[in-house]
């Protein structure tokens, strides 16, 4: 990083860019609970309910991250006519977040990952159970339709989209096809996808995982080099302008066209407390950062900085943009 004052300035811009997250959308349930006692009846622990704390997770974490970097966020997603349904779109509203264009899909199971946590009142608690309860959206029915076309209107002014794509139904690939913005040059498509990363084309970045990345290859990466040239082969793929390879502590690999390769070291320290949702952070920092105006390498950047701060923090977490702009003084 060779301009403090210029990456300042994009973080002071995300206030007025406008990022549309078109995603599969998720609800994080945390039950908090005291133990009791064994069992009698099995060799478990019983807990002593004490809270439940519901958090947006897959796609709505990359949300609730644009929202807590300032950003005005919209949503573009479904979710079922059911409880977990509801409870999510409230988190997201409590964040600022518009939820207008969110589609309810009758019978769908909104996916849910409820984690279970033990321990003493005053002591940090512990996971010890977790259960997830998901579904797919049906391939017919009124909220693909209505999903299309809250797409087509909300990129007719939108900077940026953030693509969300955990495998639950609601990414399709043609309704990507054609978006333009009337006010503006077309948006920054950015995309996180966890199973099928390379059905998608004509995109302008990717942040895939090593995992996901070598899924694509077909080959383990071991190196600095390996994770370049698959990065470029899959950037080529995708025929996109860049791609953005995440290496957990390894920091980050940047490929782009017409460019040698960038190895961005891990920002802060190695040992982490929690990696969860950390592919949303970087997702949302660096749609954000475009959205604001960055080049690729300055969205990288920062996107790199947002991940190091955030899997030092428990749960699904976000990351502000006070942590953000602090942390960047500091380099």
């Amino acid at each position: 990083m060779s301009d403090t004052k210029h990456y300042l300035e994009i973080i002071d811009r995300f206030g007025d860019c406008r990022v549309v997250l078109y995603g599969d959308l998720v609800l994080d349930r945390f039950v908090l609970g005291t133990p009791k006692r064994v069992s009698r009846e099995a060799p478990v622990i019983i807990l002593r309910f004490e809270d439940q704390r519901d958090v947006p997770g897959g796609g709505a974490n990359a949300l609730a991250n644009l929202a807590a970097l300032g950003v005005k966020a919209t949503a573009i997603a479904a979710v079922g006519d059911d409880e977990p349904g509801s409870a999510l779109v409230a988190a997201l509203n409590d964040r600022g977040i518009d939820t207008s264009r969110i589609v309810t899909a009758p019978g769908y199971r909104t996916p849910t990952k409820v984690r279970i946590l033990g321990g003493g009142q005053s002591s940090l608690k512990h996971q010890v159970a977790r259960y997830d309860i998901e579904d797919v959206l049906p391939e017919d029915g009124q909220w693909r339709s209505s999903v299309r076309e809250h797409l087509a209107e909300e990129m007719r002014t939108a900077g940026a989209v953030a693509i969300s794509d955990y495998g639950y139904g609601c990414v399709q690939t043609e309704m990507l096809q054609g978006l333009s913005n009337e006010s503006g040059p077309p948006p920054w498509l950015c995309l996180d996808s966890r199973y099928r990363i390379g059905s998608f084309s004509g995109i302008d970045g990717a942040t895939p995982n090593l995992e996901e990345l070598e899924a694509h290859c077909g080959r383990r990466l071991q190196n600095d080099a390996d994770v370049a040239a698959g990065a470029e082969e899959l950037r080529r793929d995708l025929e996109a302008g860049f791609l953005l390879a995440t290496r957990g502590n390894h920091g980050m690999t940047l490929v782009a066209a017409e460019s040698e390769p960038s190895h961005i070291p891990v920002y802060g320290t190695d040992e982490v407390a929690d990696v969860t949702g950390a592919g949303d952070t970087v997702l949302a920092v660096l749609t954000a950062s475009l959205a604001a105006g960055a080049a690729p390498p300055v969205a990288a950047d920062l996107a790199n900085i947002a991940a190091g701060l955030v899997v030092m923090k428990l749960g699904t977490a976000t990351v502000s943009a006070a942590e953000l702009r602090a942390a960047v003084k500091t380099i």
